[in-house]
């Protein structure tokens, strides 16, 4: 059974008998399908389900000789709506089934970014026919959670403007010194010695959060899990149209990256409001739009 169900509004959904229905009725009564063909010849399937707006269940399979449709697994899944560009990213296959996750080097973070594939079977289109592993595409990231906390907003004195600007720079520092760069990696270096001996002399008279006012890190043992806290900059309350559970879909900015998240009401300690932040943990999933001369 899959953990995050209840992200997308399946919080009663305990037992196996009941996942393994639930799987069946979206396998059978699914709204789209795209297919491709894998590399062991097989016809590999994805068909969605969706319960309320850009949410539901995916399930993937496939056909065998006779043309009939078998399952393989079934998981949640949940589209947001912010695009942004990212170079050299790469997708990999898991090792136990048909499913894949990608890899990309966000310049915000200083870090590689790895989420969960929606859509496999445009990816495996893309592959046949012998394209490169390493490209450059427009990514939409968006996450589940089971479990967050609604945090006051903390004053900020820094200008917005400043803050921008000292973000740009910092990428600009990070792409340098990946390529090499002395002077960047010795700056960014003495930036972190500096932070860290401003939080050191804080902390003794101020709560961790209100010094921390972001972040995105990853959590636990599972690549594409991360604990992230940000501003909510829109909210929105959508409902399961099988279960009738209230699902709260937040837009929200960590560490300069925008991706929608969505939880469970019932999961969710606190009220959601623009200006707010949310802290939580999430599993990130990932649509890719393959550019036509990828």
């Amino acid at each position: 059974m899959h953990r995050y169900l209840r992200a997308v509004g399946f919080s009663k959904v305990h037992k196996r008998e009941e996942y393994e229905a639930l799987a069946q009725f979206t396998a059978e009564c699914y709204q789209s399908e795209e297919t491709t063909v894998t590399a062991e010849g097989e016809e590999f399937s994805e068909r969605r389900k969706a319960f309320a707006d850009q949410m539901g269940l995916l399930a993937r399979g496939v056909y065998d000789e006779n043309d009939e449709y078998h399952m393989d697994y079934c998981i949640p899944y949940f589209s947001g709506k912010t695009e942004r560009f990212y170079e050299d990213m790469t997708i990999e296959r898991q090792a136990e089934k048909e499913a894949y996750c990608g890899v990309c080097d966000d310049m915000n973070l200083g870090v590689t970014l790895i989420f969960y594939l929606q859509n496999v079977t445009e990816y495996l289109n893309k592959r046949r026919y012998g394209r490169s592993d390493s490209f450059s595409a427009s990514l939409i990231l968006s996450g589940l959670s089971v479990e967050g906390k609604i945090l006051m907003p903390v004053y900020q004195k820094t200008p917005v403007v400043s803050e921008i600007k000292s973000n740009q720079e910092r990428s600009r520092m990070i792409q340098a010194a990946r390529n090499g760069d002395e002077d960047a990696i010795e700056n960014l270096t003495l930036e972190d010695m500096d932070t860290y001996s401003m939080i050191s002399r804080r902390i003794a008279d101020e709560d961790v959060f209100s010094i921390v006012t972001t972040h995105f890190m990853p959590c636990g043992v599972e690549c594409d899990h991360y604990n992230i806290m940000g501003d909510i900059l829109d909210v929105e309350l959508r409902e399961n149209s099988k279960t009738g559970e209230k699902i709260y879909v937040m837009t929200i900015e960590s560490n300069s990256i925008v991706l929608d998240v969505c939880i469970n009401e019932q999961d969710l300690l606190g009220v959601p409001e623009r200006g707010r932040r949310f802290r939580g943990i999430i599993w990130l999933q990932g649509l890719v739009h393959f550019e036509e001369k990828w």
